[in-house]
């Protein structure tokens, strides 16, 4: 990674796209998070039932989970914009269709087009977030400064996506709500084509990007990327226990239910928050090294939650839990960015984010399953597995690094990745 400082026209060149960027992300991601919550509207407000609308919202969360498989078309594509931004159109346009005949057509053609949209989803979060190295350019302070940008489009997708649908719903209908949404996702898609634009890794040849299954065993070889998926899993089936824990702590302290949105909204305030920071003062050092450091504080975040005296204390320990993952996540924001090969990046950027969300929908389940127990037990659990997971990638390190050394010392090459370190 060159280290030379970029010139004035470049710098200002990199601070328009990232602007562009930022409003690309966070209206993509401010309707890929809103869908579930106006879809459950839509089919409750009109008499169905909680079965019918949790298996709609099934339809459009669950498909994210093939998005490896549409994602290496982001790497061989001679542009990669236009695949973003057609799935940006081809998700508006299918979201709005769902709506629009809801009630006309039978419950199935309704999931069908539910399910074209949600399978766009990936190319609204990962596939975005792998356009910004090029963006914004070599440098790291200023690559890790544009990464807690993109932590806080994620942020603000999960906070105002769901709220805008909640306020739209009330005043409106959970009908119109959907299709502001539908909307904002379409203007993404002109934003995401005004983006500057960066050649191809693969300089022509397609067939040197990998397909998804040898792009994930390539992640499971390289013991950066290795680390940085099963840390990214991890934490995010453990903080996942949190919006179910906050329900169950209001009868613990003894407050109104409504008072869980209070915690939840302080989760997402101090992940704002966080983000802020991350930009102001970017992240420095290894990557592979901060997920381990930040994951190991997002630990420290959860047993303040588990210790909370009081509703109070717990609200205060929600948002540093919230800030904490914030740092975290940034950290693995640049790990995919710094370890990644390039012709396979956007597949990289894809697979963590679906392995993400297959994750946290793991951790909610077993949240639900764990809270007849206790209220704090999935939070504790939660914790014990990401303190786990940072033991393992630590003694991974060492013991690669020592096999490294003896190497090195034997006159015998270590495997270099593509970023030209080791493989450690």
């Amino acid at each position: 990674m060159s280290c030379s400082e970029p010139s004035t026209a470049e710098s200002e060149a990199a601070a328009g796209g990232l602007a562009r960027y930022v409003v690309a992300a966070a209206l993509a991601r401010c309707g890929d998070a809103g869908a579930v919550v106006g879809i459950v509207l839509l089919v409750t407000a009109d008499g169905g039932s909680g079965l019918l609308a949790g298996a709609l919202a099934a339809c459009i969360t669950a498909p994210h989970l093939l998005g490896p498989f549409v994602g290496r078309r982001v790497d061989t594509a001679a542009d990669g914009r236009r695949v973003i931004a057609t799935a940006c159109v081809l998700y508006a346009v299918t979201l709005a269709a769902a709506v629009l005949t809801w009630q006309t057509v039978p419950a199935v053609v309704t999931g069908v087009l539910v399910a074209a949209a949600g399978l766009c989803g990936p190319l609204l979060t990962g596939g975005i977030s792998s356009r910004l190295p090029a963006i914004v350019g070599p440098d790291q302070r200023t690559q890790r400064r544009a990464q807690g940008w993109d932590v806080a489009t994620y942020g603000i997708g999960g906070t105002v996506g769901p709220s805008v649908v909640a306020a739209l719903s009330g005043w409106l209908s959970p009908a119109a709500a959907l299709l502001a949404l539908a909307a904002a996702v379409l203007v993404a898609s002109v934003c995401v084509l005004r983006l500057p634009f960066s050649p191809p890794a693969h300089g022509g040849d397609t067939g040197a990007v990998p397909r998804p299954w040898p792009t994930l065993a390539l992640m499971a070889r390289h013991g950066r990327l290795r680390r940085t998926g099963y840390l990214t899993m991890i934490v995010a089936l453990g903080m996942a226990a949190l919006p179910v824990t906050a329900v169950q702590l209001t009868t613990v302290f003894g407050v109104g239910a409504a008072a869980a949105g209070v915690l939840t909204a302080t989760y997402g305030a101090g992940n704002l928050a966080g983000s802020v920071v991350v930009m102001v003062r970017p992240l420095r050092g290894d990557p592979d090294r901060l997920m381990r450091v930040l994951a190991a504080t997002v630990v420290l975040g959860l047993v303040a939650v588990v210790l909370s005296p009081g509703f109070g204390v717990a609200i205060a320990a929600y948002g540093i839990a919230g800030a904490l993952n914030a740092a975290f996540f940034a950290a693995t924001l640049a790990a995919r960015t710094e370890f990644a090969p390039q012709h396979a990046r956007g597949q990289v950027f894809i697979w963590v984010a679906a392995l993400k969300i297959t994750s946290a929908s793991a951790g909610t389940a077993l949240a639900g399953a764990l809270t007849g127990f206790d209220a704090r037990v999935p939070v504790v659990v939660g914790a014990l597995l990401i303190l786990a997971a940072v033991l393992a990638s630590l003694t991974e390190h060492r013991i690669a690094g020592s096999r490294a050394r003896a190497r090195a010392s034997s006159g015998v090459p270590y495997a270099a990745t593509s970023c030209g370190r080791s493989d450690r």
